[in-house]
Protein backbone atom coordinates (compact mmCIF):
# COMPACT_ATOMS: atom_id res chain seq x y z
CA UNK A 1 0.00 0.00 0.00
CA UNK A 2 1.40 3.02 -0.74
CA UNK A 3 2.42 5.29 1.83
CA UNK A 4 1.99 9.23 1.40
CA UNK A 5 4.24 12.07 1.82
CA UNK A 6 1.61 13.19 4.84
CA UNK A 7 2.38 9.64 6.66
CA UNK A 8 6.05 10.32 6.25
CA UNK A 9 6.21 13.91 7.96
CA UNK A 10 4.11 12.66 10.57
CA UNK A 11 6.83 9.95 11.43
CA UNK A 12 9.39 12.68 11.42
CA UNK A 13 7.73 14.62 13.59
CA UNK A 14 7.53 11.50 16.30
CA UNK A 15 11.41 11.13 16.04
CA UNK A 16 12.17 14.81 16.51
CA UNK A 17 9.44 14.75 19.95
CA UNK A 18 11.42 11.50 20.75
CA UNK A 19 15.18 13.15 20.06
CA UNK A 20 14.55 16.57 22.32
CA UNK A 21 13.37 14.43 25.18
CA UNK A 22 16.59 12.81 25.30
CA UNK A 23 17.97 17.02 24.50
CA UNK A 24 16.07 17.66 27.75
CA UNK A 25 16.95 15.59 29.70
CA UNK A 26 21.00 15.16 29.49
CA UNK A 27 19.87 19.21 29.66
CA UNK A 28 17.91 18.75 33.09
CA UNK A 29 20.94 16.67 34.36
CA UNK A 30 23.77 19.02 33.30
CA UNK A 31 24.23 18.96 37.52
CA UNK A 32 23.95 15.35 38.25
CA UNK A 33 26.71 13.94 39.66
CA UNK A 34 28.67 11.18 37.23
CA UNK A 35 26.10 11.76 34.56
CA UNK A 36 26.53 10.25 31.02
CA UNK A 37 24.64 11.98 28.49
CA UNK A 38 22.71 10.68 25.95
CA UNK A 39 22.27 10.77 21.99
CA UNK A 40 19.58 9.61 20.06
CA UNK A 41 19.97 7.24 16.93
CA UNK A 42 17.41 7.00 13.76
CA UNK A 43 17.15 4.75 11.32
CA UNK A 44 14.90 4.93 8.03
CA UNK A 45 11.84 2.90 7.67
CA UNK A 46 11.19 0.27 5.30
CA UNK A 47 11.43 1.59 1.17
CA UNK A 48 9.10 0.66 -1.13
CA UNK A 49 10.13 -0.13 -4.72
CA UNK A 50 7.78 1.41 -8.00
CA UNK A 51 11.02 0.32 -9.99
CA UNK A 52 13.92 -1.82 -9.40
CA UNK A 53 16.86 -1.14 -11.00
CA UNK A 54 17.96 -3.58 -13.85
CA UNK A 55 13.99 -4.46 -14.08
CA UNK A 56 13.27 -5.17 -18.41
CA UNK A 57 12.23 -1.55 -19.93
CA UNK A 58 12.00 -2.95 -23.57
CA UNK A 59 12.48 -6.22 -24.73
CA UNK A 60 16.58 -4.48 -25.53
CA UNK A 61 17.64 -2.53 -22.58
CA UNK A 62 16.54 -2.59 -18.63
CA UNK A 63 16.38 0.27 -16.29
CA UNK A 64 19.65 1.68 -14.81
CA UNK A 65 18.10 3.32 -11.58
CA UNK A 66 15.07 2.09 -10.00
CA UNK A 67 12.56 3.99 -7.83
CA UNK A 68 12.74 3.66 -4.18
CA UNK A 69 10.41 5.75 -1.98
CA UNK A 70 10.82 6.32 1.32
CA UNK A 71 8.05 5.66 3.93
CA UNK A 72 9.80 7.71 7.22
CA UNK A 73 12.25 7.60 9.81
CA UNK A 74 11.88 5.95 13.22
CA UNK A 75 14.31 6.21 16.53
CA UNK A 76 16.40 3.22 15.93
CA UNK A 77 18.29 3.78 19.67
CA UNK A 78 19.45 5.68 22.14
CA UNK A 79 23.26 5.31 23.25
CA UNK A 80 25.30 6.53 26.40
CA UNK A 81 28.00 8.96 25.79
CA UNK A 82 30.76 7.60 28.60
CA UNK A 83 33.25 10.59 28.16
CA UNK A 84 34.86 11.42 31.29
CA UNK A 85 33.13 14.17 33.12
CA UNK A 86 35.27 16.97 35.03
CA UNK A 87 37.04 15.62 38.27
CA UNK A 88 35.76 18.72 40.76
CA UNK A 89 37.47 18.89 44.67
CA UNK A 90 35.31 18.16 47.45
CA UNK A 91 37.57 16.88 50.02
CA UNK A 92 35.22 15.03 52.02
CA UNK A 93 36.99 11.92 52.54
CA UNK A 94 33.98 9.70 51.17
CA UNK A 95 33.31 11.63 47.93
CA UNK A 96 34.62 9.38 45.31
CA UNK A 97 35.46 9.31 41.46
CA UNK A 98 36.57 7.48 39.22
CA UNK A 99 39.48 9.01 36.64
CA UNK A 100 39.04 6.35 33.77
CA UNK A 101 36.20 3.67 32.94
CA UNK A 102 34.60 1.65 35.55
CA UNK A 103 31.67 2.07 37.40
CA UNK A 104 30.82 1.53 41.58
CA UNK A 105 29.19 -1.53 42.28
CA UNK A 106 26.62 -1.25 44.79
CA UNK A 107 23.32 -3.43 46.75
CA UNK A 108 19.61 -2.16 45.49
CA UNK A 109 16.99 -3.64 46.93
CA UNK A 110 15.53 -7.31 46.37
CA UNK A 111 19.98 -7.99 46.09
CA UNK A 112 20.32 -6.70 42.96
CA UNK A 113 23.17 -5.42 41.83
CA UNK A 114 23.63 -1.58 40.55
CA UNK A 115 26.31 0.13 38.76
CA UNK A 116 26.94 4.04 39.00
CA UNK A 117 29.98 6.67 38.65
CA UNK A 118 28.52 9.02 41.25
CA UNK A 119 30.59 8.57 44.25
CA UNK A 120 29.01 10.78 46.37
CA UNK A 121 28.73 8.23 49.51
CA UNK A 122 28.32 8.62 53.29
CA UNK A 123 28.49 6.15 56.60
CA UNK A 124 25.11 4.80 57.98
CA UNK A 125 24.01 4.25 61.69
CA UNK A 126 25.59 0.59 61.33
CA UNK A 127 29.01 2.40 59.70
CA UNK A 128 28.57 0.74 55.92
CA UNK A 129 29.47 3.13 53.14
CA UNK A 130 26.67 3.42 51.18
CA UNK A 131 25.15 6.07 48.88
CA UNK A 132 22.74 8.67 49.43
CA UNK A 133 19.80 6.62 48.82
CA UNK A 134 21.62 4.50 51.91
CA UNK A 135 22.11 1.48 49.02
CA UNK A 136 25.48 -0.55 50.46
CA UNK A 137 28.84 0.03 48.08
CA UNK A 138 30.48 -3.65 47.31
CA UNK A 139 32.18 -5.11 48.60
CA UNK A 140 30.81 -4.08 51.65
CA UNK A 141 32.89 -1.80 53.78
CA UNK A 142 32.56 -0.91 57.30
CA UNK A 143 34.03 1.58 59.08
CA UNK A 144 34.14 1.46 62.92
CA UNK A 145 32.63 4.41 65.28
CA UNK A 146 35.63 6.42 66.18
CA UNK A 147 37.66 6.03 63.68
CA UNK A 148 40.09 8.90 61.87
CA UNK A 149 42.49 9.87 58.77
CA UNK A 150 39.97 7.84 56.17
CA UNK A 151 42.33 7.06 53.33
CA UNK A 152 41.20 5.51 49.87
CA UNK A 153 44.29 4.50 47.90
CA UNK A 154 43.89 4.64 44.02
CA UNK A 155 43.48 1.27 43.86
CA UNK A 156 40.12 1.11 46.29
CA UNK A 157 41.71 0.50 49.30
CA UNK A 158 40.08 1.89 52.34
CA UNK A 159 42.20 2.57 55.50
CA UNK A 160 41.28 4.50 58.60
CA UNK A 161 42.99 4.81 61.67
CA UNK A 162 41.04 2.56 64.82
CA UNK A 163 40.88 3.63 68.23
CA UNK A 164 43.46 3.01 70.52
CA UNK A 165 45.83 1.99 67.61
CA UNK A 166 48.60 3.88 65.70
CA UNK A 167 48.68 2.81 62.58
CA UNK A 168 45.96 2.59 59.91
CA UNK A 169 43.97 -0.50 59.38
CA UNK A 170 42.77 -1.50 56.17
CA UNK A 171 38.88 -2.25 56.33
CA UNK A 172 38.20 -3.17 52.81
CA UNK A 173 38.79 -2.33 49.46
CA UNK A 174 35.87 -1.01 46.32
CA UNK A 175 36.37 -3.07 43.58
CA UNK A 176 35.83 -0.85 40.12
CA UNK A 177 33.17 -3.41 38.00
CA UNK A 178 33.79 -3.12 34.06
CA UNK A 179 31.75 -4.43 30.76
CA UNK A 180 32.42 -5.51 27.38
CA UNK A 181 30.01 -3.29 26.71
CA UNK A 182 28.61 -0.58 28.52
CA UNK A 183 26.36 1.08 25.81
CA UNK A 184 24.38 -2.23 26.78
CA UNK A 185 23.65 -1.11 30.57
CA UNK A 186 20.11 -0.43 30.82
CA UNK A 187 19.56 2.94 33.32
CA UNK A 188 16.94 2.66 35.86
CA UNK A 189 17.38 6.05 37.81
CA UNK A 190 18.94 7.56 40.75
CA UNK A 191 22.16 7.64 38.77
CA UNK A 192 22.27 3.79 38.51
CA UNK A 193 22.79 1.04 35.62
CA UNK A 194 21.89 -2.64 35.40
CA UNK A 195 23.50 -5.49 33.59
CA UNK A 196 21.93 -6.97 30.71
CA UNK A 197 22.40 -9.48 28.21
CA UNK A 198 24.41 -6.94 25.60
CA UNK A 199 26.33 -5.51 28.29
CA UNK A 200 28.02 -8.86 29.22
CA UNK A 201 28.53 -9.78 32.49
CA UNK A 202 30.54 -8.00 35.51
CA UNK A 203 34.09 -8.12 35.48
CA UNK A 204 35.70 -6.59 39.17
CA UNK A 205 38.68 -5.20 39.71
CA UNK A 206 41.08 -3.00 41.50
CA UNK A 207 41.10 0.73 40.54
CA UNK A 208 43.66 0.98 37.73
CA UNK A 209 44.14 -2.53 36.67
CA UNK A 210 43.39 -3.85 33.18
CA UNK A 211 42.45 -0.18 31.72
CA UNK A 212 40.23 0.69 34.70
CA UNK A 213 40.17 3.91 36.38
CA UNK A 214 41.94 5.48 39.35
CA UNK A 215 39.81 5.53 42.66
CA UNK A 216 40.07 9.38 43.64
CA UNK A 217 39.65 10.51 47.09
CA UNK A 218 37.65 14.15 48.01
CA UNK A 219 36.85 14.61 44.48
CA UNK A 220 33.41 14.36 42.88
CA UNK A 221 32.83 13.68 38.42
CA UNK A 222 30.42 16.44 37.26
CA UNK A 223 28.17 15.27 34.26
CA UNK A 224 29.76 15.57 30.86
CA UNK A 225 27.17 17.20 29.32
CA UNK A 226 28.20 20.32 27.52
CA UNK A 227 25.64 22.77 27.31
CA UNK A 228 26.70 24.76 24.24
CA UNK A 229 26.63 21.45 22.07
CA UNK A 230 22.96 20.41 23.98
CA UNK A 231 21.48 23.61 22.93
CA UNK A 232 22.87 23.68 19.11
CA UNK A 233 21.26 20.18 18.93
CA UNK A 234 17.65 21.49 20.66
CA UNK A 235 18.04 24.79 17.97
CA UNK A 236 18.54 21.48 15.13
CA UNK A 237 15.77 19.55 16.30
CA UNK A 238 13.12 22.62 16.66
CA UNK A 239 14.78 23.44 12.76
CA UNK A 240 13.94 19.95 11.69
CA UNK A 241 10.32 19.73 13.43
CA UNK A 242 9.03 23.21 11.96
CA UNK A 243 10.25 21.60 8.58
CA UNK A 244 8.23 18.11 8.87
CA UNK A 245 5.36 20.10 10.68
CA UNK A 246 5.22 22.67 6.87
CA UNK A 247 5.54 19.62 5.56
CA UNK A 248 2.55 18.41 6.97
CA UNK A 249 0.23 21.76 6.50
CA UNK A 250 2.03 21.74 2.78
CA UNK A 251 0.55 17.96 1.90
CA UNK A 252 -2.87 18.50 3.60
CA UNK A 253 -3.28 21.77 1.34
CA UNK A 254 -2.37 19.80 -2.15
CA UNK A 255 -4.39 17.25 -0.95
CA UNK A 256 -7.71 19.95 -0.55
CA UNK A 257 -6.34 21.08 -3.25
CA UNK A 258 -7.04 17.83 -5.59
CA UNK A 259 -10.62 16.93 -3.77
CA UNK A 260 -11.60 20.36 -5.12
CA UNK A 261 -10.34 19.97 -8.92
CA UNK A 262 -11.50 16.31 -8.70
Amino acid sequence: MPVSALQVARTGLEAQDARMRVIANNLANVSTTGFKRDRANFATLAYQDARVAGQRSSSETAFATGINLGTGVQIQSTSQIVTQGTLNNTANALDLALDGDGYFQVELPGGRLGYTRAGNFTRSAEGLVVTQQGFTVQPAITIPEGATAISVAPDGTVTATLMGEAEPSELGRIEVARFTNPAGLRAIGDNFLTETAASGAVQLAPGGEEGRGNVRQGMLEASNVNIVEELVDMIECQRAYEINSKMVSSVDEMLRNANQTL
